[in-house]
């Protein structure tokens, strides 16, 4: 009798001390957020997505339970800067096509939110430039993760001026526009309009509004690192939360023309590790 007390009491000590391990393999990651594994040939990185980009966080869940990132390879990789994947095309290591012009025929509208910035291991969305996508809307599938560097507070301060006469810029240039047709005369030369444009460049950097990085993100720049021009023209909706040595390998792979790694660095599969009750973002 004494010996099968004190076995049912051993496995019932046992089941006791194995719960706090199964509780905290439970909590690892946040309840609230989905949260993904993505597997390399390199090792495993696992992000957060976030919740105020529902639109983002919704098409990547839907495109990793599709299994559509197994077997795609990163195609771009800079370092103190970023790695880039996602290019279905990649996923066959004979395509004949250029690294990075794949997609899936569909785009997102931006979800730039105020206050989100790229500091070291942030997930957002690649996108076409400027000149042919000024809504700035990103690719259905392809992705990058920001390795960046760190920055001095006076990189800072003239990343800011720079962003602020770029937003100068792009005031003065709608009203040049809006105003074209009027200011164009048979007889106007290129000097001419070059100052008209030069004037309202001018008016534009005294009505301004002056750009400043947020403290947590002036306090990431200069601590962890990160890619602070990026800040406001693509979508990030996501943060590594483990495996950020596997992004600094990838991103240290020796590269040949379009920063195309020479080593085949591959997604071998991702997986959900946290699927949260939330509501979609389709209506």
């Amino acid at each position: 009798m004494n010996r099968l007390a004190n076995s049912c009491i051993g496995v019932l000590c046992a089941a006791v001390v194995a719960l706090p391990f199964f509780s905290c393999a439970a909590s690892k990651y946040p309840k609230d957020q989905y949260v993904v594994k993505i597997e390399t040939t390199k090792g495993d990185i696992v992000v957060a997505l976030d919740n105020d980009t529902p639109q983002h966080r919704d098409n990547f869940v839907k495109l990793v339970k599709e299994g559509f990132y197994n077997g795609v390879s990163f195609h771009r990789v800079i370092k103190n800067f970023m790695i880039q994947t996602g290019d279905p095309n990649t996923k066959d290591p004979n395509s004949k096509a250029l690294p990075g012009t794949g997609d899936l025929g569909y785009t997102l509208p931006a979800e730039l939110v105020p206050g989100k910035f790229h500091k070291k291991g942030a997930l957002a969305a690649a996108r076409m430039g400027d000149n042919v996508n000024p809504e700035k809307r990103s690719s259905a599938s392809q992705f990058y993760i920001v390795q960046g560097e760190v920055y001095t507070p006076e990189q800072l301060e003239e990343f800011e001026m720079r962003i602020t006469q770029q937003n100068a810029y792009q005031l003065a240039m709608q009203r040049f526009n809006e105003q074209r047709e009027k200011l164009m005369k048979p007889e106007m030369s290129q000097e001419a309009l070059r100052r008209i444009f030069d004037s309202l460049m001018t008016s534009e950097m005294r009505n301004v509004k002056e750009f400043h990085f947020a403290p947590e993100a002036k306090q990431a720049y200069t601590t962890v690192g990160g890619t602070p021009h990026l800040d406001n023209s693509y979508t990030v909706f996501g943060q590594v939360i483990e495996g950020i040595e596997v992004v600094d390998a990838i991103a240290a792979a020796e590269t040949s023309q379009g920063d195309v790694p020479k080593e085949r660095i591959e997604i071998k599969k991702m997986k959900l590790l946290n699927e949260p009750k939330l509501t979609s973002s389709k209506k």
